[in-house]
């Protein structure tokens, strides 16, 4: 991002990825898309079909404190107030939704190896393959247009919903009303989850009055964050891009419009066009300076040769390398850790979600995926 500090989620597939999908911190708005043709008309994403759960709770309508943010987004956003309370009282109290937004248990050894494999494995990639398959002309507009390659923006899809199997189930509403008015007290951060979330709520209900659509009928994550690419209001406002031409921004149904704002997203965070994510790195043991090479944590400062002069080595194309880089660690549990040299695209991968691990799954899961499209093309008579 860097929208809000990293705190655990479940957001759709990204089961350990640790943080929403919106910004609050100032982006540098991207370059308007050249004019373009008329889009064909995207085929509908295919979530695998199971029963709705009907989730149940308390309404908030005879809430205080909730009528009171109502008239405050009202207020605020220019809405009927009558309309943005009754939204809000329809708004259900999940008790489940606070729980899941309790804190991990303490202790747990972070491990590269195992959080790989819960996003990069057979079905992801044959998924991936299929996706990149029927919407390879969207992904390589996207492409020349923002400069984001594809196998990125197939990545990210991937790791946070199967290209649109695991979408979430809880309702939108519900979930973004209950983090605004029932966060658990206990958490340490309470006060400022609190505020994050009543400022999606107001996103959310500002956005469905603009576009005239019914702000009860979205699910998502008990996060609140929606469709294949699981954006939150915030990033869904600021973000999101009619990409298939019919006059509306779709992230459930359109996978056009889903490849356009993953797309935009990355752009408008800095994207630069042609630099490589990271690079091999090793160590002069002599020279190694670890702890100095840690301390910006993934925030590319280092040029190349202040990078080398701690006793990071770097070869080949990574000596050519013009901007910052940044010393990125997964660790292995009890396993020695592995690194890379992260670059700027690097850290504009994190800006989605803070964590370098939930950054290099994305690139991973890319690159297998685009592999695997190379062999069956070589594979064809």
């Amino acid at each position: 991002m860097p929208s809000i500090p990293t705190f655990p989620l479940l957001i759709a597939g990204a089961l350990l990825a640790g943080a929403c999908h919106a910004q609050s911190a100032a982006a540098p708005a991207p370059a308007p898309a050249a004019e373009r043709p008329q889009a064909t008309p995207a085929k509908a994403a295919k979530p695998a079909a199971k029963p709705v759960r009907e989730r149940r709770g308390t309404p908030y309508a005879g809430n205080e404190e909730a009528m009171r943010l109502a008239d405050e987004i009202a207020s605020k956003r220019g809405l009927d107030p009558e309309w943005v309370r009754a939204m809000i009282g329809e708004a259900q109290n999940l008790p489940v939704v606070s729980r899941l937004m309790q804190p991990g248990p303490p202790g747990t050894a972070k491990n590269w190896r195992a959080y790989r494999s819960r996003f990069i494995d057979p079905v992801r990639i044959g998924a991936g393959v299929r996706f990149w398959q029927e919407h390879r002309v969207a992904l390589e507009r996207a492409a020349q247009e923002y400069g984001v390659p594809a196998e990125i923006i197939v990545g990210i899809i991937g790791v946070e919903t199967v290209y649109g199997q695991q979408l979430g189930d809880f309702r939108v509403l519900d979930a973004l009303a209950t983090l605004s008015f029932d966060f658990p007290s206990s958490h340490p951060r309470a006060d400022e989850r609190i505020r994050y979330f009543r400022g999606e709520l107001e996103h959310f209900l500002a956005w469905h009055r603009a576009n005239r659509t019914d702000p009860r009928r979205p699910r998502g994550s008990y996060a609140g964050a929606m469709g294949l690419p699981q954006f939150m209001p915030s990033s869904l406002a600021r973000w999101g891009v009619d990409y298939d031409g019919d006059k509306k921004v779709d992230l459930t149904h359109s996978p056009h419009d889903v490849i356009g704002s993953v797309a935009n997203y990355f752009k408008g965070y800095g994207w630069i066009t042609g630099m490589p994510t990271h690079y091999p790195v090793r160590f002069d043991a002599a020279r190694l300076d670890l702890e100095a090479l840690m301390a910006p944590d993934i925030l590319p400062t280092f040029t190349v040769a202040s990078f080398q002069a701690k006793g990071a080595v770097l070869e080949g194309a990574a000596l050519e390398h013009k901007g910052p880089l940044a010393l990125i660690e997964l660790q292995n549990g009890g396993d020695p850790p592995q690194y890379v040299a992260g670059t700027e695209n690097f850290y504009v991968i994190t800006r989605y979600n803070w964590s370098s691990y939930y950054a290099m799954s994305v690139i991973e899961l890319g690159q297998e995926v685009k592999q695997a499209m190379a062999r069956q093309a070589g594979a064809r008579p």
